[in-house]
Parts: structure tokens; sequence; C-alpha cells
């Protein structure tokens, strides 16, 4: 999620843009939502991932749409939830053999749907969703089918969002020097104030939950935000490229899954790996 600047004004949000208290209300919620599933019975989180992701997927299928880019979404979806099936109940070798599968299955999908005009486009496109978010979103049923999957979930979604939630602050109140052009509201200050967030909390985490060390967690924390930003990033290509501003408008505050989802996917497999070499 963008960060907004300092001197950034928006109806609803006052100088920050954003409905603010919708935003934590909204965020609250799926907290309580994340926890209350994991540290019970870990295989109701299984669902609530692969709607959340669902979801994203279909704001991407639509958003390509605008630009007469045609995704189907029964296989996608199809495909999102058996590789999160796959990964939870089979590990890595399923995962990977599902994608392909249905990686197949969209190739030949649109050889016989639309004929030979944009094929290369649409099935292009088609793979991409699959693989994003869809595939990244699979590694959540792999972390979380070990014996502290519930632990390790956790921190990657507290880093994450310590990102957002970091670089946010930090750009509403310092925000001065614009990172890139791609994302306007991006700033050195922000990704300054995301690292150290990440860092902070990845720390405390790890040590509390998994009894690491401190520089384990803070380098989960590093990686973190520098990969939640770059997610953010990849979005906004997306959208530029579609020349559209939001891709949906599901959660009052926030914007639609996939503008939670994006920092999510991208921060996933790397500090998967990491907690895999480290525990």
């Amino acid at each position: 999620m963008e960060e907004r600047t300092a001197d950034t004004s928006s109806s609803g949000g006052g100088r920050t843009g954003r409905n603010l208290p919708a935003a934590i209300a909204v965020g609250v919620v799926l907290g309580a939502l994340v926890i209350g599933t994991i540290y019970t019975i870990k295989e109701l989180f299984l669902p609530v991932v692969a709607a959340a992701v669902g979801v994203g997927a279909m704001e991407l299928i639509k958003a390509f749409a605008t630009r007469g880019i045609k995704v189907p979404a029964v296989p996608v979806l199809a495909g999102l939830v058996a590789m999160h099936a796959g990964a939870y109940w089979g590990g890595p070798t399923w995962l990977l053999a599902t994608f392909a599968v249905f990686a197949l299955v969209l190739l030949v999908w649109r050889m016989f749907s639309d004929g030979t005009d944009g094929y290369v486009r649409d099935a292009s496109a088609s793979v991409l969703t699959l693989f994003y978010p869809a595939m990244l979103a699979a590694f959540v049923p792999m972390m979380l089918r070990l014996h502290d999957g519930d632990h390790r979930v956790l921190i990657f979604i507290a880093v994450t969002v310590a990102s957002d939630i970091g670089g946010y602050f930090a750009g509403v109140l310092f925000g001065r020097h614009q990172m890139t052009a791609i994302s306007p509201k991006k700033t050195w200050e922000g990704l300054a104030g995301s690292v150290i967030a990440c860092t902070a909390v990845g720390a405390w985490l790890v040590v509390w939950l998994m009894h690491g060390a401190i520089w384990q967690g803070a380098l989960i924390g590093a990686l973190a935000a520098v990969l939640a930003t770059v997610g953010d990033l990849i979005e906004s290509m997306i959208k530029r490229d579609l020349g559209i501003k939001d891709l949906g408008t599901i959660l009052p505050g926030h914007g639609g899954l996939m503008d939670r989802l994006d920092s999510l996917v991208t921060t996933l497999v790397p500090v998967w790996l990491l907690m895999t070499l480290f525990f």
C-alpha cells in the first residue's frame, strides 16, 4: 500500500488521504480472524486465505478485462484451491506440480476459446494471475503445515503489516523525498519507517515465538520491508499499465484485496525461505 506524504489531502482522510478509523477497524477484524483461526484449528485458516486470494485474483481478472485481456476465472480459481490444498497436504512437490498442470490447462483453455488473435497476450496474463497472487500465496499453507506453523504465519503477517504501518506514518510525518515515479506517494522516509518497524517487530517476535536470535528476526524484518515495498511497486506498475487507479474497493479505508495482498505475496516466499533455513 502506498504511504502518503505529509502534504497529501483528501476528503474523508484529512492529510493522510485515508479513512483512518475505517482502516483501523478493518485491520482489527482481519487480525482477529487470522489469530482466531491459526491458534485454534489451523485448517480453518486455509479457506480464509483461499477466499482472500480468490477475491484478489478476481480483481486482477476484472482489471485485465478493462483492456480487453481475457483471463478465464474458473481454471484460475480451481488452480488456486488445488495449489493451496497441495501445498498444505503434499508440500513443495505437490505445489509445483499443481501449478505446472494448471498453467498448461490455462494455455489449452485459451486455445479453444477465442481463436489465435491475442493468444499470447491472454495466455500470459492468465499464467501471471495463476502465479501472482495464487501460487505465491500457497506458501502460507506450506508454512502453516509445520508443527510451529501458526507462529511462522503470524510472524510473516506481522512484519509485513509493520512495513505498511511504519511506512505509512513515516511518510505522513516526514515524507519529503520521492522514491520513484512509479508510485509518486512513496518516499525514502517512508521506506526508512518500514525498515525500522519491520526490524523491530521481526526481532521481537522471532525471539519470543521461535526462541531464535535477535539478528535472525531483524534480518527477516528488514528483508520484509524491502520486499513489501517491491510488492507495492509491482501492483502500481500493473495499474499504470492498465490505466486504472484502483483494483478494488472491498475493504473500507484499504481499497481492494490486492491492495493488501500485493506486499504480502512478494514478502512471503523469501520470509518462508529464511525461516526454513533458521528453524
